[in-house]
């Protein structure tokens, strides 16, 4: 067959009803297309098996990850324009069902079986989660999910996030500024942080799911307090660990292999919680808020950095991204703002201020993706060709959401208010003193 792409275009456009905006290269050589359009590369068939047998997200995502499908141009465009054209609720068999009513896409549907020839389905690539029956958000499942996504690797995660380790967005001055580098941003993210914390030597901080010990080393050296990261990550804890030895602070941090449910020994002057709470779960996360609003003192405050999608005019309509939770965050649950907000105050937390930084999240993991294409090749040789695959796409797709306002990013300060009413911030806020 040598005209592989131009039937795989015209079936394809019969099933979703508009023309394709991207140009199909296909597994015989041929092409089709938009002259000048990105390229989406069909490299076998198997990723047409994939597609019917998971039409979506999903079926797209894994023949992605095998390396049977592939972008040539402009990655984000090529994103931007094929999004659109994904099945809105590709797995939803009601869906599928109203559009094969369709004599005209039942017919398409036959033409892209025999294109794809047989056997249907091809295997899961190696890197989707496996998954296990069971409740979400034990202990167990989490330690499971967390360790899934942060332990394949330290020397990948320092080639994707550079010297600063800092896994959560940057804050920029201006992207394109002069000295708006990737590490100078982490860092002013960080001193954000310290600054609405009001951390003063002394204090006993927690720091919630604490990574590669960014936020411990910066608040310990920079503002003299103890503090306490705890992380479900072992290949984190021994990084972070490492980390605050070289810079001479074993005496005021310590870094600990541990859910945030088990910690007893507080109380502490500050908790910060940066790109934790997306792990938390809808179900678990007034336990969560109320677990450390316990651990604060009164007068105490909470800065949580948190991604939120958009509300749904009907919530019990929305699915977790099919995508994100096979092969990037497992069990991962991304709630509105508003939700947050009212968790943490049905906790007896009073939030004193959000604010939203979309956009700078956006330009992070842009900076991110330039990382990772930068040092591909060893990329896939501290992984895989496959698990590398997974970032660049969930990057890439992620800068987008952000970028169109799909999702956000908000940092709730929150304060355990004595009973005498004070809460210790100043009258004008944002001056964070």
């Amino acid at each position: 067959m040598a005209d592989a792409a131009l039937r795989l275009k015209s079936l394809v456009e019969q099933v979703l009803g508009v023309p394709l905006p991207v140009r199909i290269r296909a597994w015989d050589g041929s092409e089709a297309g938009p002259p000048g359009a990105p390229t989406l590369v069909v490299r076998d068939r198997r990723a047409l098996r994939r597609l019917l047998f998971k039409p979506g997200e999903l079926g797209l995502a894994r023949a992605w990850v095998a390396g049977e499908l592939d972008i040539e141009g402009d990655l984000y465009a090529a994103l931007d324009q094929i999004s659109g054209l994904v099945w809105e609720r590709g797995e939803d068999a009601r869906s599928l069902a109203q559009a094969l009513r369709d004599p005209e896409v039942r017919a398409a549907v036959r033409g892209l079986v025999k294109l794809a020839g047989p056997p249907l389905p091809p295997a899961r690539p190696a890197e989707e989660i496996r998954r296990s029956r069971g409740h979400l958000h034990t202990r167990r499942t989490d330690k499971r999910a967390i360790s899934h996504h942060y332990d394949v690797g330290n020397d990948f995660y320092e080639l994707v996030l550079g010297p600063s380790m800092v896994y959560s967005c940057a804050y920029w001055p201006a992207p394109e500024a002069e000295g708006a580098t990737l590490e100078t941003a982490q860092h002013d993210k960080l001193e954000l942080v310290s600054r609405k914390l009001a951390l003063r030597p002394g204090q006993r901080l927690l720091d919630v799911g604490c990574g590669w010990g960014s936020m411990a080393v910066h608040a310990a050296r920079d503002h003299g307090v103890s503090v306490v990261g705890i992380t479900l990550s072992q290949e984190q804890a021994a990084y972070a660990r490492k980390r605050v030895a070289d810079e001479g602070l074993t005496d005021r941090v310590e870094i600990r292999v541990q859910d945030y449910r088990d910690v007893t020994d507080g109380p502490f002057d500050a908790i910060s919680s940066i790109g934790m709470a997306e792990h938390v779960g809808a179900e678990k996360y007034l336990e969560y808020a109320g677990d450390l609003y316990a651990l604060l003192k009164p007068g105490g405050r909470l800065l949580n950095h948190q991604i939120a999608r958009r509300p749904h005019r009907d919530e019990s309509a929305y699915h977790v991204d099919a995508f994100i939770d096979a092969y990037v965050f497992p069990d991962g649950e991304l709630a509105p703002v508003g939700t947050t907000v009212a968790q943490l105050e049905r906790a007896g937390f009073e939030v004193r201020d959000v604010e939203a930084i979309r956009e700078h999240y956006a330009h992070t993991l842009r900076r991110w993706v330039v990382n990772l294409e930068a040092g591909w090749d060893r990329a896939t040789r501290l992984v895989s060709p496959g698990r590398a695959r997974v970032w660049r796409l969930y990057m890439a797709a992620s800068a987008l959401a952000f970028e169109h306002n799909r999702i956000g990013v908000n940092q709730v300060l929150a304060v355990k208010t004595p009973e005498s009413g004070g809460s210790g911030l100043p009258l004008r806020t944002r001056t964070w003193n």
